[in-house]
């Protein structure tokens, strides 16, 4: 029997090891002309494991048909004795504190969901940002313009990214205006990293609530959402 003890142990250290192992994980998106690439690679114990997604971006011929998706909502045809159907409906003092008891219903929801999010995101390190631009239009001021506007939003990525991880690191931001010709490429590399233990328990929890949490709506139009099939 002794045997099957040391399996037991053997399988209870793998998975502490397993638990404490950190992940790494390097995105890559590359935009230069007509080459776009995103690349993700996942490494472990050292570069061991090793685990590589290369996802080319989808080309769209240029003198062929593009993807139009439009949306109408037709409500009805302007008509001399175009018929006009008026229904009334009566709120009761009931109904409508039921209604706001599902909007506080739905929002703690989704406080919730965010609330373990933010917990395992504050957990991930980001070991390397560096993200390069190359932008022009072919107009100076128009092309000044247009270099501020992409200031501010990498600007406000960074700041949204520094509020919910833990960066180790100075990221490298540059944007090179190009006034006297049109050039649009872009360089993004970032590395983040955290345990396989904090994921799967941020999984579990997710999965918990998920099925625990389902808000429980009352008023008519929305009770429908929570009634199980």
């Amino acid at each position: 029997m002794r045997w099957v003890l040391y399996i037991i142990l053997a399988l209870i250290l793998l998975l502490i090891i397993l638990l404490f192992t950190k992940v790494t994980i390097t995105i890559q998106l590359r935009h230069v002309g007509d080459d776009d690439r995103f690349k993700i690679k996942a490494r472990a114990w050292f570069g061991i494991l090793r685990y590589t997604i290369d996802i080319p971006f989808v080309k769209v011929d240029e003198n062929g048909p593009n993807l139009i998706i439009k949306q109408k909502q037709k409500v009805g045809k302007e008509k001399k004795n175009h018929k006009v159907k008026e229904s009334k409906e009566k709120v009761t003092p009931e109904e409508s504190f039921h209604f706001f008891h599902d909007v506080k219903a739905i929002m703690e929801h989704i406080v919730g969901i965010h609330k373990i999010i933010r917990r395992f995101l504050k957990k991930v390190k980001v070991k390397k940002l560096e993200w390069h631009s190359q932008i022009g239009i072919g107009d100076a001021a128009h092309t000044g313009v247009l270099t501020g506007a992409v200031w501010s939003i990498k600007g406000g990525v960074i700041a949204l990214i520094r509020q919910y991880m833990k960066v180790t690191i100075t990221p490298v931001v540059s944007i090179t205006p190009e006034f006297n010709q049109i050039c649009s490429r872009t360089k993004l590399e970032c590395m983040i990293q955290f345990r396989i233990g904090q994921a799967m328990l941020a999984g579990i929890q997710f999965i918990k609530y998920w099925r625990g949490g389902k808000p429980k709506l009352k008023s008519k139009p929305l009770s429908t959402f929570s009634n199980e099939s």
